[in-house]
């Protein structure tokens, strides 16, 4: 942003300087606690205070107020404030840059609307709790909602607006933008965890009780195309069935708190995630997104421990590197996902994630859902996909005669998958919903490769598009730090 000095502003405070206007008739009565009209007389000397806008609402918030200064000595002007207008013109949508040329063009008296931050603390914490559902819900279906007719339902992804949560069992909310319709009931998150457990209990085999079989990660044999014996095939075992996920506690998917994305053009393009069972088609899926648009979507090279064979190419192949510095960024948590085959290491790293979204692409990521945590950040914005098999009647018709490439020693294997592979497929796939299905942004069945990629792409067209995205709130608010670098651009001087 231009950070240029507008014509700069004092606080009327004497009797011989302009008189302050009166409140706009605008302003009605309810908002008097939520809105406050400030008047302010250009001066020589600037006001004090530095405005951006917030990423994440897409507001024009006041980002510091400088000590001594005009701002600070009036008392009027907070750190955080909102800025709805200047001289009754809105500040929506418009740019800090925007905001400096309507100062510079102001005489004399300049009043702004704003809405003081401890009120957008007490708006949002009453009025502006949002959630997205991660599971489908038909109140007819519901035997214990207490009223049918008084049920709102939905369907997993939809995000709604949280009323009230005073009831542990049935909270009161509404669809996003269904400002006519009442609010209904929907069930808590705990009441429908506490469903969820019961569920389980009850179809869960007592031989898996004590966590899944051993077998390696999914995602990282197709990524590398390795073979199933790695060590980190421990970490498969050591893990119960119900992971603490990125959230760190024990649930299955619910509800997650989300908050209004609004991505600027210039803004790097959101990761997207691929994940889903050995067999489901992942790998087929990512192949056709990078053929139908080359220019638009990309895939990071991996890196390996191996030596490079004469027909492969540095940065084209694999990122060929040594061991030790292989084990140097292990340490340093500089990979998605690693593992070791006869010998070598082979690993997704941060840094070939960066260099594809840095091209202006939209970089492909495969990998296994207990290492999204690793890109579960704001810098990334992941969008998450799961790849799901159809019922076992279904896998067992399209699946049967599938071929799938293998090993690049061995391209002319053809893989046929057995009745034991079918009902891994399913197993794995329940297990993966049930331990990451909080990450899940988007569930497709993938019973028909072209349907599913018809979805798929569509599905990821639809989040470019969007003016507003939900995200996870936790990616903006779990550190200051994080949220400084998330929520706005750099501060413009007013």
């Amino acid at each position: 942003p231009d950070c240029r000095s507008a014509p700069l502003l004092y606080f009327s405070q004497r009797d011989f300087e302009p008189t302050l206007p009166p409140i706009p008739d605008d302003v009605l009565e309810e908002d008097e606690d939520s809105v406050k009209i400030v008047s302010l007389v250009k001066a020589k000397d600037p006001l004090g205070a530095t405005i951006k806008r917030d990423k994440s609402t897409g507001a024009i918030v006041v980002a510091r107020i400088m000590r001594g200064g005009a701002a600070d000595k009036s008392g009027l002007i907070h750190e955080g404030d909102e800025l709805k207008e200047v001289n009754g013109i809105s500040l929506e949508h418009r740019k800090p840059k925007e905001i400096l040329t309507l100062l510079a063009r102001s005489q004399g008296e300049v009043t702004f609307k704003i809405i003081p931050a401890s009120s957008k603390e007490e708006m949002s914490s009453h009025k502006k709790l949002f959630m997205r559902a991660l599971f489908d819900y038909d109140p007819n279906e519901d035997p214990t909602v207490p009223c049918k007719d008084a049920a709102v339902a939905f369907e997993r992804g939809d995000v709604l607006q949280i009323v009230s949560m005073e009831d542990d069992t049935w909270w009161q909310a509404c669809h996003l933008g269904d400002s006519n319709t009442r609010a209904g009931l929907i069930p808590s998150q705990q009441l429908h965890e506490r469903w969820s457990f019961y569920t389980l209990a009850v179809r869960q085999p007592t031989s898996d009780v004590n966590g899944p079989s051993l077998s390696f990660p999914a995602g990282l044999r197709r990524s590398f195309r390795l073979g199933r014996k790695s060590s980190l095939a421990g970490e498969a075992a050591q893990s119960g069935r119900w992971s603490t996920g990125v959230h760190g506690s024990v649930c299955p998917p619910t509800y997650i708190e989300v908050i209004p994305y609004h991505r600027d053009p210039k803004d790097r393009h959101r990761l997207v995630v691929l994940v889903g069972p050995s067999g489901v088609g992942v790998t087929e899926l990512k192949r056709r997104l990078l053929i139908s648009n080359p220019d638009h979507y990309g895939v990071t090279v991996p890196h390996t421990t191996r030596e490079k064979r004469s027909q492969e190419n540095e940065g084209v192949d694999y990122h060929f590197v040594s061991i030790h510095m292989f084990e140097e960024d292990i340490l340093n948590h500089r990979f998605v996902e690693y593992g070791r085959y006869r010998g070598h290491y082979y690993g997704t790293s941060l840094d070939s994630v960066h260099r594809v979204m840095s091209e202006g692409k939209v970089c492909l990521l495969d990998v296994h859902p207990n290492k999204i945590k690793h890109v579960y950040t704001a810098e990334f914005k992941p969008y998450v996909v799961f790849v799901k098999p159809p019922h076992i009647q279904e896998v067992r018709l399209t699946r049967r005669r599938a071929e799938f490439t293998c090993a690049e020693e061995d391209k002319n294997s053809v893989r046929i998958f057995s009745e034991e592979d079918f009902e891994d497929m399913i197993n794995s796939a329940e297990t993966m919903e049930s331990q990451s299905g909080h990450l899940f942004d988007k569930v497709i069945v993938n019973g028909d490769i072209a349907v599913a990629f018809r979805e798929l792409k569509a599905a990821l067209e639809k989040v470019e598009k969007a003016e507003v995205q939900w995200i996870p709130a936790e990616w903006i608010c779990s550190s200051p730090t994080k949220a400084r670098r998330s929520c706005g651009h750099l501060d413009s001087w007013i």
